[in-house]
């Protein structure tokens, strides 16, 4: 009895988390680490364009939980395109036409639900209000489809982890914008001002990790459970890298992310109102209001909940944070 007893507890102190993800290579990453974190306990994925198509990011979803043993773990599919309805953007030319670096896995056993991802955020997050933290890695659809569901939906999420956006930095789409904004800038900004618990992480921040070649070699020279299908897939990636930016190596911005959410003392933030341009040539563009000022009048950021946005990072910490869980045996 003592022994239950023990383990009910421990369980109990463990943080709850669902995964909003386009998996995507580096999201493999991060979400492999995550479903083999201790503290953590991931109650579901939902998915959505971004790296993949959502269709194929379901696909990828359901066959990290199998490659993780956790085969039986929800996956909700989500939006097809953003809410203004046009074509997604979809990065098969970064993470291969199966957005696992084209390796080409077998189709998954498991079966995507019957809820949309929008539906499953909104009946798991009510059914736990305060308990659940989300780590939002993708385009922010889903998430601006639950706010639109329920009024309410911001104020019980526990915590709101997001990877997205340029802080005072150049975009990687174009000058202004990054890829998990610009794919559905609507949905961030309804997001932004929605009176989350919100943490954003921006390619400001995770492109001070670079995962490089020697750190691949070593990721395929171990015996961790997950290191050898994780090196396949960064083959691909890294490939990329070193054609479109002369780095040699990845960088890997979801594991980043994650680092954030669960070790956040490797990271300084600073509090400031995010808002997202939804118009123009500055389309997706992240702009914070450092209130360094007290403004005369209002304006776009007036009256919004701030957001905590990284401002440095830990570059030693969270190489060693990552690579101690992608070479975990």
């Amino acid at each position: 009895m003592e022994a239950n007893s023990s383990d009910a507890s421990s369980a109990s102190r463990k943080m709850k988390v669902i995964i909003d993800t386009d998996p995507g290579i580096d999201d493999s990453m991060a979400i492999l680490m995550a479903l083999q974190y201790p503290e953590i306990e991931v109650v579901g994925l939902t998915t959505i364009f971004g790296n993949a198509s959502t269709k194929d990011a379901t696909r990828n979803a359901l066959l990290l939980c199998e490659i993780a043993g956790h085969s039986n773990l929800p996956v909700a599919e989500g939006s097809h395109a953003p809410l203004n309805g046009e074509e997604p953007c979809i990065a098969d030319s970064i993470h291969g036409s199966d957005g696992l670096g084209n390796i080409f896995l077998p189709p998954p056993i498991a079966k995507k639900m019957d809820l949309s991802a929008s539906e499953f955020l909104v009946d798991t997050i009510s059914q736990c209000p305060g308990e659940i933290s989300i780590l939002a890695l993708g385009p922010l659809t889903n998430l601006a489809q639950a706010i639109k569901k329920d009024s309410l939906f911001a104020s019980k999420v526990k915590k709101l982890v997001i990877l997205g956006g340029a802080f005072f930095s150049p975009g990687n789409v174009n000058p202004a914008a990054e890829a998990n904004i610009y794919g559905d800038p609507e949905a961030a900004d309804i997001v932004f001002t929605s009176g989350a618990d919100i943490t954003v992480v921006g390619i400001n921040i995770t492109t001070q990790i670079i995962y490089s070649d020697q750190d691949l070699s070593e990721l395929r020279n171990c015996h961790g459970k997950h290191s050898q299908i994780l090196y396949d897939m960064c083959k691909f990636y890294r490939d990329w890298h070193v054609e479109s930016l002369d780095v040699y190596g990845i960088f890997p911005h979801d594991p980043v992310c994650f680092a954030a959410l669960v070790r956040p003392d490797l990271f300084t933030f600073k509090k400031g109102v995010v808002r997202v341009e939804t118009q123009g040539i500055c389309r997706g563009q992240t702009v914070m209001d450092l209130a360094l000022k007290k403004w005369n009048t209002s304006n776009p950021w007036t009256g919004y909940s701030p957001a905590a946005v990284a401002w440095t990072i830990d570059v030693p910490g969270v190489v060693a944070f990552i690579k101690q869980l992608v070479m975990k045996p």
